[in-house]
């Protein structure tokens, strides 16, 4: 069972080192896109791991901004190149960690080959009834001079009402970002985007395309039937506000109850007890990589550890 993991990262390492160590299994690779706003350093202790690939073309992330989603585009593309037949490539941030035995999520895909898990609200659902400024207004979040949001306020005023540039039906949600879908899947988004420079222009305008985008092209496409409209993951936006809750061991007993395989967010910095919870309810057969020893676990890099 061959499974890339593209992880989107900008912080903490150690924290991203432990969810590669919990999820590796023999077959499985790990992609990490690191923001181009920060310094590799620190991470770069990760690829002693002979699985771990950092992206080599990085993308600046702004919060809100297509960044996000050009650098799962490109990361898309990277992945290709390599010519590795996977089953699947899942779609992760640093932040992300598996609520189950490793082992059955591994068993859970390798029993759906051929399907893809995404996540969406349909274009009738209450979420697009906000969202929807997202894609007929324009955004400058890409940017970063002073005075752009006062600029992007003066543009709406006087220009009309954007529309999509294809005659597609929107699909998206707040946790469309994470995704685990099959390689031809992510043959036809890199490739279909590759070709539609139009779509690509109106998207750098847009706000929050991660939780629309690349589930609109595929929900208007001939994978719509293969789509199971669960992403398997566990994200709790019970505090309201843009952005999920961020779990404590107080925590446990929902995460466990979920059914889901993985869940986000969690932080390092405020709570890594209830990883440990997690690690001990779910006990690898053996250490993360399959063998012995794993060359990221057994102190290699360890000064850059330490710094990060």
């Amino acid at each position: 069972m061959k499974v890339a993991f593209l992880i989107m990262a900008y912080k903490d390492p150690r924290q991203i080192e432990r969810l590669i160590d919990r999820l590796a299994r023999d077959g499985s690779v790990f992609y990490i896109h690191l923001d181009k706003k920060i310094d590799m350093g620190p991470f770069s202790y990760l690829s002693v791991n002979r699985e771990v690939r950092f992206i080599r073309k990085r993308i600046k992330v702004n919060w809100g901004g297509y960044g996000l989603t050009a650098a799962i585009l490109s990361s898309f593309r990277e992945i290709l190149e390599e010519g590795i037949s996977y089953q699947f490539v899942s779609v992760m941030s640093g932040q992300d960690y598996p609520i189950r035995p490793v082992d059955s999520f591994y068993s859970y895909l390798q029993a759906n080959t051929g399907k893809n898990f995404i996540y969406y609200k349909d274009p009738g659902e209450e979420w697009w009834s906000h969202a929807v400024s997202r894609v007929n207004k324009y955004h400058m979040s890409n940017f970063g001079f002073r005075g752009r949001y006062r600029l992007q306020f003066l543009i709406n005023r006087i220009l009309p009402k954007r529309k999509f540039p294809l005659p597609y039906h929107l699909y998206g949600g707040p946790c469309a970002t994470f995704m685990t879908i099959g390689l031809d899947c992510v043959k036809y988004i890199t490739d279909f985007m590759g070709a539609h420079s139009r779509l690509r222009r109106f998207a750098y305008y847009t706000w929050g395309t991660d939780e629309f985008l690349i589930t609109t092209l595929i929900m208007n496409s001939s994978f719509k039937d293969s789509v199971v409209n669960d992403n398997l993951y566990y994200i709790d936006w019970s505090l309201g506000g843009s952005n999920p809750k961020v779990f404590h061991t107080g925590d446990f007993d929902a995460l466990m109850a979920s059914g889901k395989f993985l869940a986000r967010k969690f932080d390092f910095r405020v709570d890594t007890g209830v990883l440990d919870l997690l690690d001990e309810a779910n006990p690898p057969a053996k250490s993360g990589t399959g063998q012995p020893d794993s060359p990221v676990r057994r102190g290699v890099g360890e000064s850059a550890i330490n710094q990060a």
